[in-house]
């Protein structure tokens, strides 16, 4: 079993190597070679019984892409991609990297040996609170940002490819993902993790929306418990649609105060204001907060209990 990781750099890319050496094995094969496709190296030295190589790329490059991805390999995580407050800001950076960048990675599967299984890190952007709440599987996909655009656009590639018989597709609808460590990024909803890191850390944190806000998320566990299982489902049991929406939990700000404050005191709770930034409120309120994802219950998806323990999962894996 051969594996590409785009994006093997990232937060999500690291974790989800991490979780591969420690697994050993993926749709029942032994893992034999594992490759790191980023712009820059990685910041973890893995420790497996097999290779796992860096390899610099470029996605906007088709070269580039051709020349990272081997002709035998199995699975391929797209994981690679620019964020949603990025996006939003640079119109034509967004298109090259998030839907340029899918056609490249298709474009190279096309020309390999057997068709890969690829998982491609979709978004719960796809869908517009527009629309009646909460969404359910096969709802209709009306983006109002360019970021969610870009995502549904990936994905009837994804499914056409997979129709043609030219790769394996599955398509993953990833919720907010939250606690992230480090710094905040471009993400309109980097501040969902701010709020929690940063007041743990001892440090202030801007909320720029109200606490009735609500929003739907999902811990690092649970994610890339959910980006392995992706591969290991059977593809014919997905159908047409290749596309899934992943578990989560709704929960507003004032919920998520309310678990920091039984993890880690009221003190802790007051390190955090709130301070409206509309330019964040008009991407984040455009998104769904609650979703009913049947099919990806029955598919064998996971999901967390409650937003308490995603905070006490950030604390045992981030903070010890």
């Amino acid at each position: 079993m051969k594996i590409a990781i785009l994006g093997g750099s990232g937060f999500i890319g690291q974790k989800l190597t991490k979780a591969l050496v420690e697994k050993g094995e993926l749709r029942g094969e032994k893992i034999k070679q594992i490759a790191l496709c980023d712009m820059v190296s990685p910041q973890t030295d893995f420790k497996a019984e097999f290779p796992i190589t860096y390899k610099k790329f470029d996605i906007t490059d088709i070269q580039s892409v051709g020349d990272v991805i081997e002709d035998d390999v199995d699975v391929i995580y797209h994981l690679a991609s620019i964020v949603s407050g990025q996006a939003e800001a640079d119109l034509e950076l967004g298109y090259e990297v998030n839907l340029d960048g899918m056609r490249n990675l298709l474009a190279r599967c096309v020309m390999l040996e057997k068709p890969p299984i690829v998982v491609f890190s979709s978004s719960i952007a796809v869908y517009s609170a527009d629309t009646p709440q909460p969404i359910r599987d096969h709802f209709i996909r009306a983006p109002r940002s360019s970021y969610g655009t870009q995502k549904v656009i990936c994905e009837l590639l994804l499914n056409d490819y997979s129709r043609r018989g030219l790769i394996d597709g599955r398509g993953i609808r990833l919720p907010t993902i939250t606690v992230r460590p480090g710094k905040p990024n471009a993400a309109a909803s980097s501040f969902l993790s701010s709020i929690v890191r940063e007041p743990l850390n001892g440090e202030k944190a801007i909320c720029p929306v109200g606490e009735g806000y609500s929003h739907w998320f999902s811990s690092p566990r649970i994610i890339i418990r959910n980006i392995i299982h992706a591969a290991e489902i059977d593809g014919a049991d997905l159908g047409n649609d290749r596309c899934i929406m992943l578990p989560g939990i709704n929960a507003s700000v004032k919920d998520i105060l309310a678990a920091l404050r039984n993890v880690a005191g009221q003190e802790v709770v007051e390190l955090i204001q709130i301070e409206h930034d509309q330019k964040i409120k008009d991407i984040v309120e455009t998104w769904v907060a609650e979703l009913k994802p049947n099919r990806a219950y029955m598919l064998g998806f996971f999901e967390d209990t409650d937003f308490e323990s995603i905070i006490k999962a950030y604390i045992e894996d981030e903070m010890s």
